[in-house]
This record gives structure tokens, C-alpha cells and sequence, in this order.
């Protein structure tokens, strides 16, 4: 509710933006001593009448902006912007706006293409595969083993396939050694694939992370063109499952079809009649399009080696047995057809985040932004004297040197460790790598803050977006503070205010019906309901727990205050009405201590508007007091080249 608070709904308390104050940029006020540029006082006023079916002027928009000012001026003076709710909040709302100024917007573009280029051709691949855990330290030993087991294939002669069925985690490497058979772009996770692409073929890539599987270490055995698709269609009979006679008397009956088909009858016409796919034999046997890996090997095969036109003899797959008639090959899509389905898969693996990472880079790259290897050096030594886990981490954190210098920052040792777990401190197998991790993470987290500060000094359009959601987080938990929770919850100070103002409240055009309406599914519940309530004198706040509490879901009561006309329900109860229509499984009521009134009996009977009134008065009782806490000085002269006048 908030952020649609702050979006949207306070049309004139937060759309306002913070500046810088160079000489263009004349102070137009002080509040509690502190400036308040023209600037900003100029983007509330543009975005505020940009919002309005009918635009104010400058003369009447300055108290409102002055009041805004007042109530974030004591929000800070409360140091809401400095709790850990704010904070959280802030941060968020922040990282979000963000996002579109730490892109790299070519990125995407590079990706499409280069995912495009991938699918000219199909790969065979074989893998072993490793576990991954969302233990950082189990990660880092299942990586550190399945690059040990690259180093015995590739430097010591070790046969892969013997290696996948000894240490492979992929419960398919005992009986294929490994052999997944071809790829084909956007079939699995973005780095496996990358890897098997970029990998030439006889040669095995380095050790692939961040895989929802695992960690991978991948060999291309060989690479084919892309074939493109072929329209095809079959007949089928199955056999799975069959004995060996009953596939035998199927094998018959394919044979006789594939006569038929020889001596010229209806290829759609024995695929309705006689193919076992129920799928495709009422569209006369037809697949449409497949492409490789689509559909089995054996089908798949001669489907593509066959000629427009031409019909297979009858051919064995795990299904049973098909004729196939190719009936056109088409070449693979062109890059504009296939865009789309490439941005929809990018959007849902890792890519996604590359934009931002190359920003990143690019940015470390341009301000010389990198992990000291001085650094790493010293990380090193550190732990080669180290016995332990524990004791290398603790010689690192005795290490006061700058991991990285920004513009305007620095990243100590100190601020690397404290991204290290706790339980990794004491049993991560390689701290050296632990600490080097933690780095690059902690030096990119800096990088980022850093191209945010830079953001808020040099583009405007930035610093105003950031600082409308800032200003209005505060001014939606100073408001809730002074007025909103405080008339909600402060019953005694709404009843004397009622009581004060009674008067106000006595002018109703029509009687009201006040009242319980009790719901039932049926009539006998009904019944039951009444004697219930009559028998036990439930009176009250009572009725609707009790009845909740005896028929559960059943029966069910509401507290209602309504004027004649308002209310189907009500109007056929009090006033004689039309019979009303069940509403949903609610098919039988009745009412229950009800009567009619002309006029409010209690503060309880116009509670909306009191409470509305209340608030509007603790508002302008805190606005007054406000003026006198922040004294409000004018620029009179900055204020008239505006068309300001100021009293």
C-alpha cells in the first residue's frame, strides 16, 4: 500500500526531487536553516500540475510545497531515514529505479546474436557432473574435486568415459559413460551451453559453474550443421510393451500398409484409419515441423535423409515401427523470426543479469577499479602459514591493506571478510579462494555504489527520481506517526471529537438500518442460528465470533449500517423491498438486534467521517506546530523572478 502511496497517491507531498545548489540554482527558502533550491521547488511544481486535471500556479502551489518540506524536515529531524525499516525500504526502492542506468544496452543485442550464431550448427557432447549445494563450502570442495578429475583426463591420460561412470552425480553417466548425444541451442542451462560451444571439438572445457544442476566439466566429441526442420507425417503401430509375438504380428501389419502405400493409396487416408497416434492420425498422420532433437534418433534420421515427397519403408524406434513421408525441408529461421523466443529465454537464465555485470566492468575497467594483487599475495602468505581454516582467516583479517581504490572509496580487508560466511571461515578447503570470491563480490557491490553516487551528483533526471521515493518513505511514516495511526487508535480523542461536533454529524437525508443480518446456506441452519442467539442472549461484539465459533463457514453474521436504497438485502428486511437475490451460497438471512434510526446514535455510526475530520484537524494542529519548530525563511526576491509573492 505504501509503494502505491508513494507512486501515485500523495499528488502533492513527495513528487520532489533534491538538488545541487551552483549558482544557477538559486535558494528559494530556508527551512530550519537548511536551503531549498529552485530546482527542486520547479520539478514538484511541473510534475504536480502535469498530474492535476486543472494546473495551479506558482503563488498558490508554494504553501503546499512548503508544508511538504515542514514534514520531511521533521522526519529527519526523528532520524526515520536512518532505522533499519527505511533503510530496507529505501534500498530496495532504490536498487529498482537503478536497474536502467547500470546497463550496458548493447549487451543484449550481442547476446541475441551470438545465441543466433549458435544455432547454425548442433553438437555432441559428453559430461561429468558434480553436485551443487547452497553451502558455499560444499561448492567450492565439489569444484575444487571435479577440476582434479580434469587434470587426470586431460594431463594423465585417464579415459573419460570410465571417469563419468566413477564419479559422475548424472544418474544416466553408468549406462551412456557420459554421452549426452547433440545439443541444440536454448535446450540447457546458459553456461553449459556456452561452455560446449566455445569448447573446440576433441577438447574439454574448464570446470562449469552456476548451473541449477551442478557443476560440469564438458568433452565436444563432434559438431554438424544445422539441418533446419521437415514437415513430416506417419503411420504408427506400436509395440512397446508388447511380447515379442504381438510385435511381430505389428511389424506384419506395417508391412502391409507400406504395399498399400507402394501401389498408390491415400497416405492421409491410412493414417486415419490405421496409425496407432491419436495425435496425429486424425490430421491424416501429420507432425508438422520438427527439428533436431525433437522427436527419437531413428525417427529424426530418416525423416531428414528422405526427399520431399518420399515415404520411408518401415522403420524401428523405441515406439515401435513408422513409415514417414518427408513432405518439404525447410532451413532454419531467420534471426528476425527467432528473436523474440531467444529474448524470452534470456530473460529467464543468467543472461538476464549480464547487462549489469559488463556495466560493471566496463566501469572498474575505465576508473582502474581491481583487486590489489599485492593483496592476494599477502592473502597467500597468510595462509600457507597457516594449520587451519579458522587460523588463515584470522592471519587475512590481520591484514590492513586496500583491497581496491574508487574515485571516492576504498575496499579494505575488512570490508572483504565481513562477506564471508561464518561457517566458511572455519571450514572452507581453499581460503585463498574463499577470500578472492569474496572480493570480486565486494569490489562489483562497491563498484555499484559508486556509479549510484555518481548518478546523484551529475544526472538530474536520477537524482530527482531517487530522492521523490526517499522523501516519500518519509513523509508516508511522519504522516502515519502524527495523524493517521494517532486517530485510529486514540478511541477516546474520536468520541470527545464526535461529542464536540456532534451537531455536524445530524444531517442524514434518509434513516439508516442498524443492526446485525445473519447468513445461512439453508433454511434449517437459519433457524438453528436465530435459537441460538435468542436462547444464549448473544448480544453485541458477541454475535459475530459466537456464531463463527458454533457453525463455522455455515453461518456467518455482519454488523451493517445502511441507508434505504443502499442495500438489497436490507431494503426487503426493513423497508418491505423487493426480494433480493443470494449472494453466492449465502441463500437464507434474517436480521438479528436491528433497528431503524433517523440520526447517529454513537460516534460509531459516522466513524468514517469523524475519523476523516479528526485527522484533518491533528493535521493543520501539526502543520502549526511545525512552522514554529522549522522557522520558514523566504527568499523574496529569487521568489519574484518566479512570480512569487510572499506576504
Amino acid at each position: 500500500m505504501k509503494k502505491i502511496l508513494i507512486a501515485a497517491a500523495l499528488p502533492a507531498a513527495i513528487l520532489v526531487a533534491a538538488a545541487k545548489s551552483p549558482e544557477s540554482d538559486p535558494v528559494l527558502m530556508t527551512i530550519g536553516g537548511k536551503p531549498v533550491y529552485q530546482s527542486e521547488f520547479e520539478y514538484l511544481f511541473n510534475k504536480n500540475n502535469a498530474q492535476q486535471a486543472e494546473a495551479q500556479d506558482r503563488q498558490t502551489y508554494l504553501d503546499l510545497f512548503t508544508v511538504y518540506r515542514l514534514k520531511v524536515a521533521e522526519a529527519e529531524a526523528e532520524r526515520i531515514d536512518t532505522t533499519e525499516n527505511f533503510v530496507k525500504e529505501f534500498t530496495a526502492y532504490r536498487n529498482d529505479l537503478s536497474a536502467p542506468y547500470l546497463r550496458d544496452t548493447t549487451v543484449i543485442d550481442r547476446l541475441v546474436n551470438e545465441a543466433y550464431a549458435r544455432m547454425a550448427t548442433r553438437r555432441r557432447v559428453s559430461h561429468i557432473m558434480a553436485d551443487v549445494s547452497a553451502d558455499p563450502v560444499e561448492n567450492l570442495t565439489y569444484r575444487m574435486r571435479l577440476d582434479s578429475i580434469r587434470n587426470e583426463i586431460v594431463n594423465k591420460g585417464a579415459d573419460f568415459g570410465k571417469m563419468a561412470v566413477k564419479y559422475s552425480t548424472d544418474q544416466t553417466a553408468s549406462r551412456n559413460r557420459g554421452n549426452l548425444g547433440f545439443l541444440n541451442p536454448n535446450t540447457y542451462p546458459f553456461p553449459f551451453e556456452e561452455a560446449a560451444w566455445a569448447t573446440p571439438v576433441g577438447e574439454i572445457s574448464e570446470v562449469v559453474d552456476d548451473t541449477p544442476y551442478g557443476f560440469h566439466i564438458i568433452r565436444v566429441e563432434e559438431e554438424q550443421p544445422n539441418p533446419g526442420s521437415v514437415e513430416v507425417r506417419h503411420i504408427l503401430k506400436t509395440t512397446r510393451g508388447m511380447s515379442p509375438e504381438m510385435a511381430k504380428a505389428r511389424k506384419a501389419t506395417i508391412d502391409s500398409i507400406y504395399t498399400l502405400l507402394k501401389n498408390g493409396a491415400d497416405f492421409a487416408d491410412l493414417a486415419a484409419r490405421f496409425s496407432d497416434d491419436p495425435g496425429s492420425a486424425p490430421k491424416g498422420g501429420m507432425l508438422g515441423k520438427i527439428g533436431p532433437g525433437e522427436t527419437v534418433s531413428s525417427f529424426e534420421q530418416t525423416a531428414f535423409a528422405l526427399a520431399d515427397g518420399e515415404i520411408s519403408e518401415p522403420i524401428r524406434s523405441e515406439y515401435g515401427y513408422h513409415i514417414i513421408q518427408t513432405l518439404a525441408h525447410h532451413p532454419r529461421k531467420s534471426l528476425a523470426e527467432v528473436r523474440p523466443s531467444i529474448l524470452r529465454t534470456i530473460a529467464r537464465d543468467v543472461r538476464s543479469t549480464y547487462p549489469e555485470k559488463e556495466f560493471i566492468s566496463k566501469t572498474q575497467a575505465d576508473n582502474n577499479i581491481i583487486v590489489s594483487p599485492a593483496v592476494m599475495k599477502a592473502v597467500s602468505e597468510a595462509v600457507a602459514k597457516s594449520g587451519s581454516a579458522e587460523e588463515a582467516f584470522a592471519n587475512i583479517g590481520a591484514i590492513n591493506m586496500t583491497v581496491a581504490t574508487l574515485p571516492d572509496a576504498e575496499v579494505s580487508v575488512a570490508d572483504v571478510m565481513a562477506a564471508i560466511p561464518e561457517n566458511e571461515r572455519v571450514s572452507s578447503p581453499s581460503p585463498v579462494l574463499s577470500f578472492e570470491a569474496a572480493a570480486k563480490k565486494t569490489v562489483d557491490k562497491a563498484t555499484k555504489e559508486y556509479v549510484i553516487r555518481r548518478l546523484m551528483k551529475e544526472n538530474t533526471s536520477y537524482r530527482n527520481l531517487i530522492n521523490e521515493y526517499r522523501d516519500g518513505i518519509l513523509l508516508f511514516d511522519i504522516s502515519n506517526r502524527r495523524v493517521w495511526e494517532r486517530a485510529a487508535a486514540d478511541q477516546e480523542a474520536l468520541e470527545a471529537y464526535f461529542q464536540a461536533h456532534r451537531a455536524d454529524y445530524s444531517n442524514w437525508d434518509r434513516p439508516r438500518f442498524k443492526g446485525f443480518v445473519v447468513f445461512a446456506h439453508n433454511d434449517s441452519l437459519a433457524a438453528e442460528a436465530r435459537t441460538f442467539l435468542e436462547t444464549n442472549k448473544v448480544s453485541g461484539d458477541s454475535v459475530i465470533p459466537a456464531l463463527k465459533d458454533k457453525f463455522g463457514r455455515t453461518v456467518k453474521a455482519e454488523r451493517v449500517l445502511t441507508a434505504k436504497g443502499d442495500n438489497a438485502i436490507v431494503d426487503e428486511i426493513a423497508w418491505g423491498g423487493q426480494k433480493a437475490e443470494p449472494v453466492g451460497k449465502w441463500v437464507v438471512w434474517f436480521p438479528y438486534e436491528w433497528k431503524i434510526i433517523d440520526q447517529p446514535e454513537e460516534q460509531a455510526d459516522v466513524k468514517a467521517a469523524v475519523t476523516a475530520d479528526y485527522q484533518q484537524q491533528l493535521e493543520q494542529e501539526w502543520v502549526n506546530g511545525l512552522r514554529k519548530k522549522f522557522p520558514v525563511k523566504y527568499n523574496k526576491k529569487n521568489l519574484g523572478k518566479l512570480g512569487v509573492k510572499v506576504k
